[in-house]
C-alpha cells in the first residue's frame, strides 16, 4: 500500500514536469593564500537550494534549470564568500577564497521553508553547520545543542536526551518536534522524539536548524515549544569515504562503578556517477556503561514531597530510584477492611454455610497465639477455604484481638535498587543509506532508510529499560528546486523493553504474595509488641519475619533472583495472571510489546519562481496514519487494532514592500485528527531592515498538539501497580466506570480527585476526597498563541547580536489528574481550565577578535499565574547562560574550543517524581590537530571535564565527566 501510493504520486509528478533547458557550471575552488584546493565548499544558486559541493580535488560540476543570468554563491566556513554572475554554460570557473571569519551569512531553510539568510529570518532560529559540528567540544553533536540560545535538555541516560525550548520541559517531550531529512523522528508509540537513537551519524550531518517556539502553521501538530530539523549530507555534494573512531572513559570517581570505557565507531561512504546516480551508506556503533539512577531519598507519593528517613527508620520507605517499595498498605485500614472484599466477591459469607472468621474469632481466647488460631482453623474450616482464611484474615484476627497494639502506620514492601533491575550496558547501533537518482538536472528521486537499535533507559511515569529497542524509517521522495513529494513509514519495535517498577513488584510477589506478606508483617509486629519490643524494634522484627515468608526475599546476585528476574522481564505485562487460590500458578510480566507504525505522506510546491518572485507563495498538504499495536501491553488494544488518522494542509504568502525594506508573510494551516475537531493555526511575520545586515523581526504564531497516542489510548499499570494510567477518551473512562457519558458521573460509581493525603488506602478518611466531574467537552488538543519581537544585526562584521522577547498563552493545556475509585488509583489526562501564560527573553553575542571567536548567550523564562488545581510542570530554570571561546588555528593546524554552561535551580514536576533540581555548571573542551598530509584530524576533549556530577531533571541519573580522544579520516 505504502510503496504503491508513493510510486503513483512519483509518476504523476514526473509525468507533468516541464523540462527546462539546463545550464551547466563547473570549476575549481582554491585557498587564495596557499593555492591549495578546498574540498567541501558549498556551490549554490542564490535564493535556491540548487547546487553542489567541491570534491577532494576542489573541483565541482552541476547543472540547473535556473534561467540565466543568476548569481552563484561560493561559501565555506572560515572563508569570505564569493558571488559570481552566471550568464550561461560556464566551465573551468576559478574561485579563490580568502581565509577570514564571517558572521551571520549562513543560509537557513526551516524558518520559512525557503532559503534565506539567517539575518533575514522572520522568526528566531539557531543553526550549526557541518564545519562547526566537527569542532564541537562535546562528545556528540546532540549534546552540544544545549550551548544554543535558550535550549535545555533532560538527560535520562547516556544516549537518551530530550531537547526543549521555552519551558514545559519533560523527559519525553511531546511539545517539541524533531525531523531528520524531513521525517518525523518520534517513536509513534511514545509520541515523542527518542533523542538521537535513530538520528544521524556525526559524519553525515550537513546542518542542524532549531526553531524555538510555536511552528504548527508550517509543520503541523506538535512543535508548540520548538522544532529541530537535522539534514544529512547529499552524496552528490559530499562524495567520498570517511570514518571516525572515538574512545574514552566515564564513571570517574563514581561511587557506583569503577571507571568504564566508552567506544564509538562511525563510517560513511558516498559515491556519485555522472552527476546522475548516487548512493551513500553510514554506520555508527556506540558501547558504554550508562549513568546510574541511584537517588535513594525517601519520597512521599501521596503528597509529592521528599520526606526524612530510609528503609531502617521508615516502615513506609519509598526510594526514588528503588522499585517494588511503591506497594504500601496502612496497617489499621488493612485490618478493618480485610473481610469486606472477600464477602462481596462471594469467597466468604457473613453467615450461612461458609466459614465466617468473625464467628471463629469469638471462640478464640484473647491473647492466644498464632498456632492456636491455626489449630482452630484446621479444626473448623473446610480444607478448600483454609488458605484464603489464613492469608486474608490473619490481620483481622490480630487487629480485633490486640487493637491497642496496631498503629495507624503505612508499611511498604522492600524494593530493589535500579542498578539491580535495569540494563546499564548501553549500546547504540545506527545505520542509514540512500539511493539518489537525478531524473533531470533539478529533479532528484531518493530512496532512503534510517534504522537504529540499542539499549538505553527512559524516564516516563516510570523508569523504562529499553533493551534491544529499534526504530526503522523508510522514505521515498521526489524533490526539485520548487517542490517536494515524500512518503515514509516509521516502524517502532520495543524489543525486550520492560518497566522497572513492575519488575520489582513482581519479583516480590513471586517471593511472597502481598496477601501473605502483609498479614505476616502485622502478626509478627503485634507478637513483638506483646513480647515487650519498642515500636521501632517491632517493625524490624516484623519486616524480617515477613521477608521470610514464602520463598523468602530474593537477593540480587543470587541464582534464584536472576532466574525470577529474567522470567518476568521476558514475559509480557498482558500475560500477567494472579491466582489468589494457588499463588504458585500466578504469572507475572514486566515486558511491553510495542509494534506501533506510522505512515506519513506530504508534498509542497513553491510557486515563487513561477510568479517571477513578485510574491512568495507556497502550498502543501500531508496525511498521517498511526497504527497502535502493543498487544495490550501499553494501549487498550488487547482485543482490537487501534488506528488514528490525521490530515492537514497549509499555505504561505510573502511579499517584500517599501523597496524591499520590509517583508510581510502570512501563513496558515488546517488539521484534522480522528478523535478531535479540526483546527486552523495562523502565523503572521514581519522583518524590517533598519540598516544593512540589521533587521527587526516581529511575529504572531500559533501552535497546537493533539493529545498523544498514549493520552488517547494508554492502559498501563505503573509505579508497581499503585497507579493505572488510562486514556482520556470516553471509551477508557467508561471501561473503568469513571463516567457514563459526556462527563456525567454514574450514580453507582463515584470518582474522586486526588488532593493532599487523599488516598483512602493511606488515610481511610473519605472526607478528604473531592468528587470529580469531567469536562463535557471531553479531552481535546491544547494550543498556544505566541508573540515575539526580536533583533538580529551584524556590527562591523565582527559582532553579531541576536535578541528576542516572547509572550505565550496556552489554552486547554493537557495535564494529568489522579482519581481514586474503590481503592484504585487512576492517572487520567484532562485539559486544565483557564489559560497558562509564560514569557521570556534571550540575548546572544558572537564576537570575532582576530582568529578568536568569543560567544555567549543568556536566556530567561518565567511562568505566570496558574489555574486552580493545575500542577506546575514548567520545569525550566529562570536563568541559563553559555560562554564559549574558540580558535580554529591557534597555531598551525592546531585549534581548540571551550564551552561553559550554567543554569539555576528550579522545581521539577512529572508523573514519576517531584522535587528541586539544584543549579549546576559544566565545562566542555577540546583541542584538535589537523594532519593535512593524510587528510585527518585528532581531537582530545571531554564533556563536564571538571567531573562535577549533576542532574538535569529530578529522578534521573547524575551525569559525570566523559573524556575522549578521537581520530577522524577525511573530516
Amino acid at each position: 500500500m505504502f510503496t504503491k501510493a508513493i510510486f503513483t504520486l512519483l509518476l504523476a509528478i514526473t509525468g507533468f514536469t516541464v523540462y527546462a533547458q539546463s545550464v551547466v557550471v563547473s570549476g575549481l575552488v582554491t585557498d587564495k593564500q596557499t593555492k591549495q584546493p578546498i574540498p567541501g565548499v558549498g556551490i549554490t544558486v542564490k535564493g535556491t537550494t540548487s547546487g553542489t559541493a567541491t570534491g577532494a580535488n576542489g573541483r565541482y560540476s552541476f547543472s540547473t534549470s535556473q534561467k540565466p543570468p543568476f548569481v552563484l554563491v561560493i561559501s565555506f566556513l572560515g572563508y569570505a564568500s564569493i558571488e559570481q554572475e552566471i550568464t550561461g554554460n560556464t566551465s573551468d570557473l576559478i574561485a579563490e577564497l580568502e581565509p577570514t571569519a564571517i558572521l551571520g551569512q549562513e543560509v537557513v531553510i526551516s524558518a520559512s521553508r525557503t532559503p534565506e539568510r539567517i539575518l533575514e529570518s522572520p522568526v528566531t532560529i539557531e543553526r550549526i553547520g557541518a564545519a562547526a559540528i566537527k569542532e564541537l567540544p562535546s562528545a556528540s553533536f546532540y549534546d552540544a545543542l544545549t550551548s544554543l540560545k535558550g535550549v535545555e535538555a533532560s538527560t535520562q541516560s547516556l544516549t537518551f536526551k530530550s531537547i526543549n525550548t521555552r519551558g514545559f520541559n519533560s523527559n519525553g517531550n511531546t511539545r517539541f518536534n524533531q525531523f531528520v531529512d524531513g521525517m518525523d523522528n518520534q517513536a509513534p508509540g511514545l509520541n515523542f522524539s527518542v533523542g538521537n537513537i535513530i538520528g544521524l551519524s556525526e559524519l553525515d550531518i550537513d546542518n542542524v536548524e532549531l526553531l524555538p517556539g510555536a511552528s504548527s502553521a508550517l509543520y503541523g501538530a506538535g512543535g508548540i515549544n520548538g522544532t529541530l530539523l537535522m539534514t544529512s549530507k547529499n552524496p552528490f555534494k559530499y562524495p567520498g569515504a570517511s570514518f571516525q573512531f572515538k574512545t574514552g572513559v566515564n564513571h570517574v570517581n563514581d561511587d557506583n562503578s569503577a571507571v568504564q570505557q566508552f567506544n564509538q565507531l562511525d563510517v560513511r561512504v558516498a559515491k556519485a556517477w555522472n552527476n546522475r546516480f548516487g548512493f551513500k551508506a553510514t554506520f555508527s556503533y556506540l558501547q558504554a556503561k550508562d549513568w546510574f539512577g541511584n537517588d535513594s531519598r525517601n519520597f512521599d507519593r501521596v503528597n509529592n514531597v521528599l520526606k526524612p528517613g530510609d528503609r531502617n527508620s521508615d516502615p513506609n520507605y519509598d526510594g526514588i530510584n528503588v522499585y517494588g517499595d511503591e506497594v504500601s498498605q496502612n496497617m489499621r485500614n488493612l485490618v478493618q477492611g480485610s473481610i469486606e472484599p472477600a464477602i462481596r466477591a462471594g469467597i466468604l459469607q457473613a453467615s450461612g454455610n461458609q466459614f465466617d472468621p468473625r464467628l471463629a474469632l469469638g471462640n478464640v481466647p484473647a491473647g492466644s497465639s498464632y498456632p492456636v488460631y491455626l489449630n482452630f482453623i484446621n479444626t473448623n474450616v473446610p480444607a478448600a477455604l483454609r488458605p484464603a482464611v489464613i492469608n486474608q484474615y490473619l490481620p483481622f484476627y490480630y487487629g480485633l484481638t490486640y487493637p491497642a497494639l496496631l498503629p495507624n502506620q503505612s508499611i511498604s514492601r522492600d524494593g530493589y535498587n535500579e542498578a539491580d533491575l535495569v540494563d546499564y550496558n548501553t549500546k547504540s547501533l545506527k545505520a542509514s543509506g540512500s539511493f539518489n537518482y537525478k531524473i533531470t538536472s533539478t529533479i532528484e528521486a531518493i530512496a532512503q532508510l534510517t534504522w537504529g537499535s540499542g539499549t538505553s533507559v527512559y524516564t516516563g511515569a516510570d523508569r523504562y529499560s529499553l533493551r534491544n529497542f529499534s526504530i526503522g524509517q523508510y522514505k521515498l521522495e521526489l524533490k526539485g528546486e520548487d517542490f517536494f513529494l515524500r512518503g515514509y513509514t516509521t516502524q517502532e519495535r520495543s524489543g525486550d523493553s520492560y518497566i522497572s517498577s513492575v519488575l520489582g513488584v513482581s519479583i516480590n510477589e513471586v517471593a511472597s504474595p502481598n496477601n501473605t506478606w502483609f498479614p505476616a508483617y502485622i502478626g509478627s509486629f503485634i507478637g513483638a509488641r506483646l513480647g515487650g519490643q519498642s515500636v521501632d524494634a517491632a517493625h524490624g522484627t516484623a519486616r524480617t519475619a515477613a521477608n521470610s515468608t514464602g520463598r523468602g526475599r530474593l537477593l540480587p546476585g543470587t541464582v534464584a533472583f536472576e532466574n525470577v528476574k529474567n522470567q518476568i522481564m521476558n514475559t509480557n505485562i498482558s500475560a500477567t495472571n494472579i491466582n489468589l487460590t494457588d499463588p504458585s500458578k500466578s504469572v507475572y510480566g514486566a515486558r511491553f510489546d510495542d509494534k506501533t507504525n506510522l505512515y506519513h505522506y506530504e508534498g509542497m510546491y513553491n510557486f515563487s519562481n513561477a510568479l517571477n518572485n513578485v510574491v512568495e507563495l507556497q502550498i502543501g498538504a500531508s496525511s498521517r496514519l498511526y497504527q497502535l499495536r502493543s498487544g495490550g501491553t501499553i494501549f487498550d488494544d488487547l482485543n482490537e487494532d487501534l488506528n488514528i488518522n490525521e490530515y492537514g494542509a497549509f499555505a504561505q504568502l510573502g511579499k517584500k514592500l517599501f523597496k524591499d525594506k520590509f517583508k510581510l508573510t502570512f501563513a496558515g494551516r488546517y488539521d484534522k485528527s480522528t478523535n478531535f475537531e479540526g483546527r486552523f493555526t495562523p502565523r503572521i511575520t514581519g522583518v524590517l531592515t533598519v540598516a544593512e545586515n540589521n533587521n527587526i523581526r516581529a511575529s504572531y504564531q500559533t501552535g497546537y498538539r493533539n493529545p498523544t497516542t498514549q493520552n488517547q489510548y494508554i492502559d498501563l499499570s505503573v509505579l508497581g501497580g499503585a497507579t493505572r494510567l488510562i486514556g482520556g477518551l470516553p471509551r477508557s473512562l467508561n471501561k473503568y466506570n469513571l463516567y457514563a457519558d459526556k462527563g456525567v458521573l454514574r450514580k453507582d460509581y463515584t470518582a474522586y480527585l486526588a488532593s493532599v493525603a487523599s488516598s483512602p488506602t493511606n488515610t481511610g478518611d473519605p472526607s478528604l476526597l473531592v468528587p470529580y466531574t469531567f469536562d463535557a467537552k471531553g479531552l481535546r488538543p491544547e494550543s498556544v498563541q505566541s508573540y515575539e519581537l526580536g533583533y538580529k544585526g551584524l556590527i562591523s562584521k565582527q559582532l553579531l547580536i541576536d535578541a528576542y522577547g516572547y509572550y505565550n498563552t496556552y489554552k486547554d493545556f493537557i495535564t494529568a489528574i489522579t482519581l481514586f475509585r474503590g481503592g484504585t488509583s487512576y492517572g487520567v489526562p484532562v485539559n486544565a481550565a483557564g489559560n497558562v501564560n509564560t514569557y521570556g527573553a534571550a540575548l546572544g553575542l558572537d564576537y570575532l577578535l582576530n582568529k578568536y571567536t568569543l560567544s555567549g548567550n543568556v536566556s530567561y523564562n518565567q511562568i505566570g499565574d496558574l489555574p486552580a488545581d493545575y500542577d506546575n510542570d514548567f520545569n525550566t530554570p529562570k536563568i541559563r547562560y553559555n560562554l564559549g571561546l574558540a580558535n580554529r588555528e591557534i597555531i598551525k593546524n592546531v585549534g581548540f574550543n571551550v564551552q561553559y554552561r550554567w543554569q539555576g535551580k528550579y522545581h521539577w514536576f512529572s508523573s514519576f517524581v517531584v522535587g528541586d533540581v539544584p543549579a549546576f555548571s559544566t565545562f566542555d573542551a577540546q583541542v584538535n590537530l589537523k594532519v593535512p598530509s593524510v587528510n585527518s584530524m585528532i581531537k582530545i576533549g571531554g564533556s563536564n571535564i571538571l567531573n562535577k556530577y549533576y542532574v538535569t531533571s529530578f529522578g534521573n541519573p547524575a551525569i559525570g565527566a566523559l573524556y575522549y580522544v578521537s581520530y577522524t579520516f577525511n573530516p
